[in-house]
């Protein structure tokens, strides 16, 4: 029997040391080695200390990071392919999307959050707001289409029952999308008193679905460890 691949992800730590700190690709990338089910070792790096682990394995890099049978990788986009070509069937499930407009789904949200939490002026954010929430509107209406599958199934549904991006199966396209949307919600909540409209009813079923699994909702940082990286990037408007 072939000796088990030795998998251990470096991630960063919270302000504590030792927590999961904010950081989506590093997430994304947790999400994703829970999901296909492998033996993997997660370790927290606090920034903080400059650990010898970084000097040693990772010099001049920013978790995450994986070591994969004693190999560094450092790119998170190259990791996830790496994991899904790797970690394949029969052993492991494949997790890439049945549909590409799942992987561009809410590719816009963050790009227009960062420009809303960011602006100082407000004079500008009534404009950012509207731009933001269109974001968000266009999310949901892609959630709300029903995909090919379904309607195949169900040739007169005019709503999608789907709980996930691309099916009922969270797939890397949620592992991406999912700790940015949690992000977005912590953040316009504390620092812009905003929260996303519960008429955006598939966007928000979408979200309910993600909590219910563990795979998201243990891997996401405490909402403190979100507001406080976010306190000099969210500004006050004055």
């Amino acid at each position: 029997m072939a000796e088990a691949s030795k998998i251990e992800l470096f991630v960063k730590a919270s302000d504590d040391g030792e927590s999961i700190g904010n950081c989506p690709f590093c997430q994304r990338l947790f999400m994703i080695l829970w999901l296909k089910g492998a033996n993997f070792t997660l370790t927290t790096v606090d920034m903080k200390r400059a650990p010898e682990v970084l000097k040693d394995l990772a010099p001049g890099s920013q978790p995450p990071f994986l070591l994969y049978n004693g190999e560094v990788r450092t790119d998170t986009n190259k990791i996830e392919e790496f994991l899904e070509d790797t970690l394949a069937p029969p052993q492991y499930p494949k997790m890439c999307t049945r549909y590409k407009e799942s992987n561009t789904a809410g590719n816009d949200i963050f790009h227009r959050f960062s420009a809303y939490v960011k602006n100082p002026n407000p004079s500008m954010n009534d404009l950012l707001e509207r731009n933001f929430l269109k974001s968000l509107m266009k999310l949901d209406r892609y959630l709300r289409s029903p995909l090919p599958h379904e309607l195949d199934q169900k040739p007169n549904i005019t709503v999608s029952e789907r709980r996930y991006l691309d099916g009922n199966k969270l797939t890397l396209a949620d592992c991406n999308l999912l700790p940015k949307l949690h992000i977005v919600k912590v953040v316009c909540l504390k620092y812009r008193g905003f929260e996303i409209p519960r008429s955006l009813s598939s966007l928000w079923r979408y979200l309910d679905s993600a909590y219910a699994r563990e795979e998201f909702s243990s891997t996401c940082p405490a909402d403190l460890e979100i507001e406080q990286a976010y306190t000099s990037v969210a500004r006050a408007l004055k």
